[in-house]
């Protein structure tokens, strides 16, 4: 079970790679689109895309390491709920104004990444209590 455990961290960093890197793609190539639908605007869409393909390559490079470093996977795991928070404080703040499917945008996605830096957190602690 220790070795299970240990070994958890590196599919979820692949994993959360695979899935940030697609929503970069996504919200570079159709900002413009995500904008028209949710009224979040495109250049935060676009650039929050930018920002998202350089952290995936962080995610998978360190997902090939062995084992995975600790203070990378903290990284990982601190940078999505940094993600969370600004997903909801923008709009909650009056920062951004999305209509309800935004907010339904902006609270799915940030579910799906609260969910991955959990479990995320729970094999990096695994790991630790293994050792």
């Amino acid at each position: 079970m220790t070795n299970n455990k240990h070994s958890s961290l590196k599919p979820l960093l692949v994993l959360d790679a695979a899935t940030c890197a697609a929503m970069g793609v996504v919200l570079m190539l159709g900002s413009t689109l995500v904008a028209g639908v949710t009224e979040i605007p495109a250049g935060l869409l676009f650039w929050t895309g930018a920002t998202l393909i350089p952290t995936a390559a962080f995610m998978a490079i360190s997902a090939r390491t062995t084992p995975v470093p600790g203070w990378a996977a903290i990284v990982v795991v601190l940078g999505n709920l940094l993600w969370v928070v600004a997903s909801i404080f923008l709009p909650a703040a009056g920062l951004i104004a999305p209509n309800a499917l935004g907010w339904a945008f902006l609270v799915g996605q940030a579910g799906v990444v609260a969910i991955l830096a959990k479990l995320e957190f729970d094999a990096l602690r695994g790991r630790a209590i293994a050792a």
